[in-house]
């Protein structure tokens, strides 16, 4: 692991969820990207123990960062596994590394040790190296060998894989976040066509677009995998104020009975968490009553109160 120096803080971050893993996950990620490093940690204390009935002094959250991508691990106890309907593409570009296609062998090598191979790494169509792999923690990685005089991407871009009841939904979704995140664009577009089935014509083989300056990744897939978007991985929007948790909340949430401590879904069952800036401080107040309070106050909440937060701290 090396230490880099970080990037400018992203505005959505996605969030990784683990049983007890987080530490061992987060230490793995970091040994084997090597532009990458662990930023903060924070730990359960007695309120959040007694909320969650995970241990005091437990790891919660580390956040981490690799090849300038920030993620979040959270230890949130086994409700909820993580599964290859968000998964995260690895661009290796020869443009820009002579030894690109050799570093995807080795990063697949670890990846995939203790983990299960959901597409062999080969040739495909679309790349002369490419390979899906779910790893021993239930991340899945899309490692891939760029086009060297295709458009600039970055490393790592999460990827949003429409299945089951959401099949075909793709390009819906990516307009309605379009609409609602600033700084958005659409990039490639590729889609089935006829004789795929059971993929539908038209319907998006990949496509990725940018939301507040940042890529994803988006596809359909018809097949029956047994697997659908859950809170094993969501993604945090950081919101500045009240005004933007509020505009986020509104724009996202679709399922009531999902809200909780800032946690929603939106209408095609994809988590996010929206969190003010003002959280982590609230909650990581030296004055342990007052942190205490706020904690107590958010448990009580669906959509963030700041204001309530601080006037239960004060109370």
């Amino acid at each position: 692991m090396t230490k880099e120096k970080s990037t400018p803080k992203q505005k959505i971050t996605p969030n990784l969820w683990f049983d007890d893993q987080a530490e061992e996950a987060v230490n793995f990620y970091t040994s084997v990207f090597e532009n990458s490093n662990i930023k903060n940690t924070t730990r359960y204390n007695k309120e959040a123990a007694a909320a969650s009935g995970i241990p005091e002094g437990t790891v919660m959250t580390m956040s981490f960062e690799i090849e300038g991508c920030s993620f979040l691990a959270l230890n949130g106890g086994p409700h909820f596994k993580i599964n290859p309907s968000i998964s995260f593409f690895l661009n290796f570009d020869p443009s820009k590394n002579e030894n690109a296609s050799d570093n995807l062998e080795e990063i697949w090598n670890k990846l995939a040790e203790g983990g299960q191979v959901l597409m062999e790494l080969g040739e495909y169509p679309f790349s002369p190296k490419y390979g899906w792999v779910q790893d021993k923690y239930g991340v899945s990685w899309q490692l891939i060998l760029s086009n060297p005089d295709g458009e600039d991407r970055p490393k790592i871009i999460p990827s949003l894989m429409f299945v089951g009841n959401q099949a075909g939904r793709a390009e819906e979704a990516i307009s309605f976040y379009r609409d609602i995140f600033d700084d958005s664009e659409t990039g490639l577009i590729a889609r089935y066509e006829a004789g795929q089935e059971p993929d539908q014509e038209g319907t998006i083989m990949f496509a990725d677009f940018k939301l507040e300056d940042q890529w994803f990744a988006a596809m359909d897939s018809a097949y029956d995998h047994k697997f659908g978007f859950n809170e094993g991985i969501s993604f945090i929007v950081h919101c500045e104020d009240q005004d933007e948790v509020d505009y986020f909340w509104n724009k996202l949430s679709a399922m009531p009975e999902a809200e909780q401590c800032g946690w929603l879904k939106d209408k095609f069952g994809i988590s996010w968490q929206i969190i003010p800036d003002a959280l982590p401080e609230l909650l990581g107040n030296s004055n342990t009553e007052k942190a205490k309070k706020a904690m107590e106050a958010m448990l009580q909440m669906k959509k963030i109160d700041i204001e309530g937060l601080k006037k239960a701290a004060e109370s």
